[in-house]
């Protein structure tokens, strides 16, 4: 039943955080996501094959970055911005619902279990994509302080992205393996802890 909750809890979790990005490109201006058929909460619109073979395999996953256009945008890094910022927040906003809801209403004790799965993944995807690291949703804030003359350093540092991020994981798992201290797990458990508090405070 916990496998099946953490699956159920992922392949919701990614729709809701790409459905985001491609909303707020189209409501910015830029129908790109729009005409590939990204505005939906379908998940097969969303899931990437080997996101999601891994959800399977190693119990976390991804989705397909939803495409925008930047000369469609009135404001390319402002806007480049807001639309990465709405997938995490959307993670966000899900996990303050769930909380509302479960405080108010009866929750049936046989999904109890996807509940809690979503409300904790949900905060775990805010607190990771918001990382100022390439391609996190977080390393588009950067574009917004970036001066125009460092513009070129910018977008290399967006383009290399991936390498950026497998090395991070890569770093903290050998010093996880070495030390047994992982600086993901602290920054996602903690943080997770303080921010379900909070929202827990609020509601």
């Amino acid at each position: 039943m916990e496998f099946i909750s953490l699956i159920i809890a992922l392949v919701f979790c990614i729709t809701i955080h790409e459905a985001a990005h491609a909303w707020t490109a189209w409501k910015l201006g830029d129908p790109t996501a729009k005409l590939a058929g990204r505005v939906t909460l379908n998940p097969m619109k969303h899931l990437d094959v080997l996101g999601t073979i891994m959800i399977f395999i190693a119990h976390f996953g991804w989705g397909k970055p939803v495409p925008f256009n930047y000369d469609n945008l009135k404001n390319p890094r402002r806007d480049a911005a807001i639309i990465a910022m709405a997938g995490p927040f959307s993670n966000l906003l899900t996990a303050v619902m769930l909380a509302v809801v479960t405080k108010y209403l009866p929750v049936p004790m046989i999904i109890g279990p996807t509940i809690g799965a979503i409300y904790w993944l949900s905060l775990i995807l805010f607190l990771f994509n918001i990382l100022p690291i390439a391609p996190l949703d977080g390393s588009k804030l950067i574009g917004l302080v970036v001066p125009a003359k460092y513009e070129h350093e910018y977008y290399k540092f967006m383009s290399q992205g991936p390498m950026y991020i497998i090395l991070l994981i890569v770093f903290d798992r050998l010093i996880s393996e070495i030390s047994g201290f992982s600086f993901l797990g602290l920054y996602l458990s903690y943080g997770g802890e303080v921010i379900s508090a909070l929202i827990k405070l609020g509601t």
